[in-house]
């Protein structure tokens, strides 16, 4: 501009200094004095052409530097399984403070306004069930009259959260013949509508992962478990599980059992039942039918809970201090007398007068 453009004092010819003015125009045609002038005008145009060229040659070098762009790892999927090969691309992605959308839609919502920061969208959503879910949508950008609408399409994996421990004693995995064992039965990271169990005896509960199992015969039941992974393998497992019978019940009267002291007339009207001692399950057990043997008389069959008036005179020969047993006492499961119980223990009632 300084050597374009300057009208200090010029040295002319004869070695004298004269103005930049009378040097260029003084004593010129008018021809030459517009040509000159014209020549002024092209350099003005030349030069802020120039200018304006340098100016945006360095803000396009510092907007193309790759000092301003990040790599970005982009995975297939957000979670991978044991045993699964890592996918997925590395891309670059301008980091511009500068740039903020007029619009973001996922999932089908509009996000909030204040989401939409510097540079940056924040996402903050509840993250569904457990299983593969979407994320789907678009970013909204206005370029002169038209709207520039950007794809927005990833995926993620929701799995359980760890509230508890997984904690089992290798010697215990057992289920009894004659109950309705509940069992919850699962696959970590998959949901619950992708597993399936099965086994003899082994049905579908009410509930995420409840099932119930009624072994029938045989010693052992192997449990079979297979899942469909978010890509669409199969996953399985298997769990065996020893059968055990309901153990002998024991034999009570007034709901006292083993040696009971009770007087005359309390024997008279006492109910005869049975009971499952330090049993896990609460099983209603219905006496059917017992027998009475007072010392010196023969013994009396009973049909039900009571003593009959056959079994009531032979008690009362009994005489004080006389042990009169209950024995062989016939009993089953309330609502499923097909299950036949062990044979329960007598108890021993002592005349106390």
């Amino acid at each position: 501009v300084k050597d374009k453009f300057e009208t200090d004092p010029v040295t002319n010819r004869d070695g004298n200094k004269v103005d930049w003015l009378d040097y260029h125009y003084k004593g010129f045609p008018l021809v030459a004095s517009l040509t000159k002038m014209t020549q002024l005008q092209a350099d003005v145009k030349t030069t802020e052409s120039e200018v304006l060229s340098s100016m945006l040659a360095g803000k396009l070098k510092v907007e193309a530097s790759l000092t301003n762009f990040d790599a970005i790892v982009v995975p297939d999927k957000t979670a991978f399984f044991s045993g699964e090969n890592f996918t997925g691309r590395i891309i670059l992605g301008k980091n511009d403070k500068t740039l903020k959308a007029d619009k973001v839609v996922i999932n089908g919502q509009e996000l909030p306004a204040e989401s939409m920061q510097a540079g940056q969208t924040l996402l903050d959503f509840p993250a569904g069930a457990v299983g593969e879910r979407e994320i789907e949508g678009e970013f909204q950008f206005k370029e002169g009259d038209s709207i520039i609408s950007i794809p927005v399409k990833s995926t993620y994996a929701v799995v359980p959260k760890p509230n508890s421990a997984t904690i089992s004693a290798d010697k215990m995995n057992v289920v009894y013949r004659g109950v309705a064992n509940p069992m919850t039965i699962s696959f970590a990271g998959i949901s619950d509508n992708n597993v399936s169990a099965s086994a003899p005896g082994l049905s579908k509960g009410s509930g995420v992962g409840k099932y119930v199992m009624n072994p029938g015969s045989g010693r052992e039941v192997t449990i079979n478990v297979s899942g469909t992974l978010p890509d669409g393998s199969k996953v399985s497992d298997k769990a065996t599980f020893r059968i055990k019978d309901i153990p002998k019940p024991t034999g009570t009267i007034s709901g006292q059992d083993g040696v009971v002291k009770l007087p005359r007339n309390s024997v008279e009207i006492a109910t005869i039942g049975a009971m499952l001692d330090d049993f896990d399950f609460e099983l209603p057990i219905q006496v059917t039918s017992f027998k009475i043997k007072v010392p010196g008389q023969p013994s009396v069959d009973v049909n039900g809970t009571k003593l009959n008036s056959q079994a009531k005179n032979s008690l009362r020969k009994a005489r004080r201090g006389d042990a009169v047993q209950i024995f062989d006492i016939k009993a089953q499961i309330r609502g499923n007398s097909s299950y036949k119980l062990k044979g329960v223990s007598p108890v021993i009632v002592e005349i106390a007068n």
